[in-house]
């Protein structure tokens, strides 16, 4: 399928962005039929989807609602990608469960970590649900979410205290902890995922619903992790590493392309496969570790490097999505 891309995905500031929603007619013009009808694009997800940390470009929204959408997030790359050819709502929001999605209000969190940062417009408002974006006329959505709800954040937190309890980065403390509770997590996911793809389908009838999956975190060879690391995982240990990757994030993926709803299933876009060789631990990475190389706070998130893989994965699917329809 042609690409239609105007090489401006990595542009670095709103200003930019700006000047890029005001493409001359002419090109607008150059799109594809659909483009006269002006499809509507809703962008759902977390962190995954909203870009959150500073290596997945700056926040763009002002004033700050606390969700942390950045510019070079995949939503925006997409969008700058296609010129326009689709009216992008992207309400996407760092920290988001599948329950925020559907019908919870959320409360941002900012970039407010303490202790390792502190955000300075701390606390944020709640914003209401991201379902409430998505209407009659939407004809795609895209929705990166489940991390959250599985608790990702929190295995991540537990694995690095027990893994540093260890000696030497030896044995699986994590997984002896906490392994049990998994098929719970993963049920409770496969649960929220199919009610809120129910929701998203009542409210846009019409719409096309792409699943997003995640990328590639931890490789297959989890000695390239460096136990102690704060650039990969700090001090997980290897065997509790091989075993998030093989019974935590990969069953993941697969609970939200098998989640269907009360109607007809969701296309999954995976991110998966193509990011095998740009895990945390990669020496070409689409993933960030716990700290960045330059000390930055990233929490295991995609930089701007990932979301372009993103990128070329949910605009295939969403002109795909739109010729089929």
């Amino acid at each position: 399928m042609a690409r239609f891309r105007t090489h401006l995905a990595l542009l670095g500031s709103a200003a930019a962005l700006t000047a890029a929603a005001a493409l001359p007619s002419q090109l607008v013009g150059a799109q594809p039929a659909f483009a006269a009808e002006d499809p509507q694009w809703v962008a759902l997800g977390d962190s995954y989807t909203a870009g959150v940390i500073q290596a997945a470009g700056e926040n763009f929204e002002f004033p700050r609602d606390g969700c942390e959408r950045t510019e070079r997030s995949y939503p925006q790359v997409v969008d700058r990608d296609l010129s326009g050819a689709f009216e992008l709502t992207n309400v996407s929001c760092g920290a988001a469960t599948i329950n925020n999605v559907t019908d919870t209000a959320q409360n941002p969190i900012g970039r407010h970590l303490p202790p390792f940062s502190e955000d300075p417009d701390y606390p944020f408002p709640a914003v209401p649900p991201q379902s409430e974006a998505v209407g009659a006329d939407t004809d795609v959505i895209t929705v990166g979410v489940g991390g959250n709800t599985l608790g990702f954040a929190d295995l991540i937190n537990q694995c690095m205290r027990l893994g540093g309890e260890s000696e030497e980065g030896a044995g699986t403390p994590c997984k002896d902890a906490l392994a049990a509770g998994i098929p719970a997590r993963l049920k409770n996911v496969r649960q929220d995922y199919d009610r809120m793809l129910t929701v998203l389908h009542e409210r846009g009838p019409k719409a096309k619903i792409l699943a997003v999956g995640y990328p590639t975190v931890i490789p297959k060879d989890t000695s390239k992790c460096g136990y102690g690391d704060p650039t990969k995982f700090y001090t997980i240990t290897q065997g509790d590493l091989d075993w998030l990757r093989q019974d935590v994030l990969e069953p993941l993926n697969t609970t939200i392309e098998n989640s269907t709803g009360t109607q007809e299933a969701a296309s999954f876009v995976d991110l998966y496969t193509s990011s095998q060789n740009h895990s945390v631990c990669d020496d070409t990475k689409w993933v960030e570790g716990i700290f960045t190389s330059s000390g930055q706070p990233s929490f295991v998130h995609p930089n701007a490097l990932g979301h372009r893989n993103a990128a070329d994965h949910v605009e295939e699917a969403m002109l795909n999505a739109i010729d089929g329809s």
